[in-house]
């Protein structure tokens, strides 16, 4: 039926133009099959054109506000189904979408319609919809301002639009960042679209680091210390993910801009915080300080050293404790791996608290090596599969949908991180030679003697051409 709706368009349209809400009613039900899953896209597109025609003309023409909200969801669908090519047809729905939003104004549920179609839309303009703003940001505005009536019905709508307007950005923009301002208000919610507000913000932080940490960071850490004081386990580690990010956008100005949350962190990792999943983020968050800001993680391992009365050395010799021990909480390969080279930098060092250590280090680089080392069977050779290269682009298939400017944002983030831009075989053999030039040779196999035989040969393994 629907195949003959679109072949038959023009007939159907000058039909359904003079006719009433039930029969259009039935011409939408029939369109529904848009939205299955066996649709076959590449049959539709022919009919797109005039298909889309017909539903923006059918929107403009109705008066009922079911009937047009009903088109919108169609509407919808469609641009979800074709995505990218739906842009050379947008144009007269990008127009008329303003007056109907203002026509709107006493039909919530009608303006929610209208919110669901702007995120598909926005989708499938990509970076095209910062064309879109002036009409597109005082929407997300309204729609995520909890001093405004409208929000108890707009909200969840209209963060996802804020979501989706952030991850096929192009460029921060001042009313952009503007918008930010909403969001302080929403995390003291603590509601069920808390998920959604951590995204917005990992948006932000990936979309322009500098501006917008600059302008909220110090915001943003009073707000997360007081969702730290009750939150649930998942909520936790929402907060400290956003942390994590920014760390990794920033090593150098990012702990000092999030000081406040870390020493929580530290406290969490000597305790031996119960819930894996927690532990892990705690390690991924002291890894990266850990190895790429020395002068910070001496300043914090000082100061905690002060809170608990121990020596610096004493505590780090139980962080790395703890470390080697929870290691198997760590699922991720990437915190794996970041583990592993964390730990590693350690070395090379005559302090006798970190070579007391020396075991557990190198039993942490061998299950690293383990988790990223691939070998190729012909040449015997082993490879770090986390190295990324920037001429490495993933093939994109027609079923998939092509990247966002977020995902780009991310690939570039990417390339910069020492877990995908250090080999950790490289990096465990320079650690080892730096090593044993400080020690001497007889030192050194001293050192090597603490670690179980097995461990050494597997090294050995990993490490052969070197």
């Amino acid at each position: 039926l629907l195949l003959f709706i679109t072949e038959n368009i023009l007939i159907v349209s000058k039909y359904l133009l003079c006719t009433g809400p039930s029969e259009i009613s039935v011409f939408l039900n029939c369109m529904i099959p848009v939205d299955d899953f066996e649709f076959r896209t590449d049959q539709f597109l022919p009919y797109l054109e005039s298909m889309f025609t017909l539903l923006f003309q059918l929107l403009q023409e109705v008066r009922e506000c079911d009937t047009k909200m009903h088109i919108l969801h169609v509407l919808s669908c469609v641009i979800e189904r074709v995505n990218m090519q739906i842009r050379p047809y947008v144009g007269c729905l990008v127009q008329y979408l303003p007056l109907l939003w203002k026509q709107s104004e006493e039909h919530n549920m009608l303006r929610c319609a209208i919110l669901t179609t702007l995120i598909h839309l926005v989708q499938g303009l990509g970076a095209d919809s910062k064309n879109l703003y002036p009409f597109l940001l005082p929407i997300i505005q309204l729609s995520t301002d909890v001093s405004q009536p409208p929000h108890v019905y707009l909200l969840e709508d209209g963060l996802e639009l804020w979501l989706v307007t952030l991850e096929n950005s192009p460029c921060l923009t001042p009313e952009l960042l503007r918008i930010f301002q909403n969001m302080s208000a929403l995390l003291e919610l603590s509601s069920e679209n808390l998920r959604t507000c951590f995204k917005i913000i990992n948006g932000y932080i990936f979309l322009s680091p500098s501006e917008f940490l600059q302008v909220n960071a110090a915001e943003l850490c009073k707000s997360f210390c007081e969702i730290l004081k009750d939150v649930t386990t998942e909520g936790q580690v929402q907060v400290l993910k956003v942390v994590e990010n920014v760390l990794k956008v920033n090593p150098v100005l990012g702990p000092d801009l999030f000081q406040p949350l870390l020493p929580s962190v530290f406290r969490g990792i000597i305790s031996g915080e119960r819930y894996p999943v927690v532990m892990s983020t705690y390690l991924g968050i002291i890894g990266r300080v850990l190895l790429q800001n020395k002068s910070f993680f001496s300043l914090l391992l000082n100061q905690m050293a002060c809170e608990f009365g121990q020596e610096p050395d004493l505590l780090l010799g139980h962080v790395i404790e703890m470390w080697v021990d929870r290691m198997d909480n760590i699922t991720q390969p990437e915190r794996r791996k970041l583990s592993a080279l964390a730990l590693l930098s350690l070395l090379p060092s005559d302090n006798s608290i970190i070579q007391d250590k020396f075991c557990g280090i190198i039993n942490i680089s061998v299950e690293g090596l383990h988790d990223v080392m691939t070998e190729d069977t012909e040449t015997r050779t082993f490879k770090d599969c986390m190295l990324m290269s920037i001429s490495e682009e993933p093939k994109v298939t027609e079923e998939e949908e092509p990247p966002t400017e977020q995902d780009k944002r991310k690939k570039m983030l990417a390339l910069k991180d020492p877990v995908h831009s250090v080999s950790l075989q490289q990096f465990v053999y320079e650690k080892l030679k730096a090593q044993q030039e400080l020690l001497g040779e007889a030192g050194f196999q001293a050192l090597m003697e603490t670690v179980d035989a097995e461990i050494v040969t597997q090294l050995q393994d990993f490490l052969q051409g070197f």
